[in-house]
């Protein structure tokens, strides 16, 4: 007996917002009807006449609380005012559309993260990280080569290019300086003869005539490096008429005319050079152990 009452209210509720319905649904009714008392009462006998026609008896106070409910907007819905609280309980409710996207979306940003994470910054993490340890092994490894005074100081030049690097944080030149005790270390590392060029169709020797001294001539013998198992070797060579740094397989070096005139001769007997072994390079040495006079000054074209 105790729920029968709010049972019998909210059936009443729910006929008025049924009545507002069906007046809602007949704006020319409540435009027409809603002026005055005596519309007002025309008005619910309408629709006690409509509910009547359906086989439902709807009390005269639920049509009058249904016509009051309208008069005062009472379930109307009044859209929110725009702004960011309705935008984002709009995105909410539509959260099933844009949901799954936006989580594929993300997932996807995530292993590229990670990916990033593990095979670059953190490589790149630890070779910095190594850059003191590794300057010190590649100086170590070059010096253990190294058997001339020469090579030894060049080592320890670089290496201590490389500690003012990581003193200042300079990682780049660190980096520089670890490579170029690598390629000492290479180098350090490589024998060979140095071999003047004699074969057919190939200069064995040329003459240039310098710019600051057009009245003289530089002599130089085309020369080649050949390792002990007969490999011609790509050597780094500087060029004296322009300063830059050549990586090539045959160069020039300068010798006097005399020596330059008695190659000349050998070639021009046979066609072969007797004599074609200029020097010999040592493991450990960095430049060959010429058997010529010559400063070492060397061409990279003609």
């Amino acid at each position: 007996m105790a729920n029968a009452k709010p049972a019998a209210e909210l059936d009443d509720v729910m006929l008025a917002m049924d009545v507002v319905d069906t007046i809602r649904h007949r704006e020319l009714i409540v435009e027409r009807e809603l002026n005055s008392e005596q519309r007002r009462e025309q008005l619910m006998a309408k629709l006690k006449s409509l509910y009547a026609a359906q086989g439902l008896d709807v009390p005269d106070h639920i049509l009058a609380e249904g016509v009051t409910a309208l008069e005062e907007d009472r379930f109307a819905y009044t859209p929110p005012d725009p702004g960011l609280q309705t935008t984002l309980a709009k995105c909410y409710v539509r959260r099933s559309r844009w949901g799954k996207p936006l989580l594929g979306i993300l997932a996807f940003a995530l292993v590229i993260f990670l990916a990033w994470q593990f095979f670059v910054v953190r490589p790149e993490a630890t070779r910095i990280a190594a850059l003191p340890t590794t300057l010190q092994t590649t100086y170590e490894s070059a010096l253990a080569v190294a058997s001339v005074d020469s090579a030894r100081e060049r080592a320890g030049a670089l290496f201590a290019e490389g500690e003012s690097a990581i003193a200042r944080g300079d990682e780049a030149d660190v980096t520089e300086s670890i490579k170029e005790l690598e390629a000492l270390r290479g180098m350090l590392e490589t024998s060979y003869e140095l071999r003047v060029v004699s074969r057919p169709g190939e200069l064995s020797g040329v003459w240039r005539v310098p710019e600051a001294n057009p009245g003289a001539r530089n002599y130089y013998l085309i020369v080649e490096a050949v390792d002990g198992s007969g490999n011609t070797l790509a050597m780094p060579i500087r060029n004296e008429e322009d300063g830059q740094v050549y990586t090539v397989r045959k160069w020039g070096v300068r010798v006097d005319q005399s020596i330059f005139d008695r190659i000349a001769a050998d070639k021009r007997d046979d066609g072969i050079i007797q004599d074609y072994i200029l020097g010999t390079k040592e493991r450990g040495a960095l430049e060959p152990n010429y058997r010529i006079e010559t400063s070492g000054a060397a061409i990279t074209q003609w």
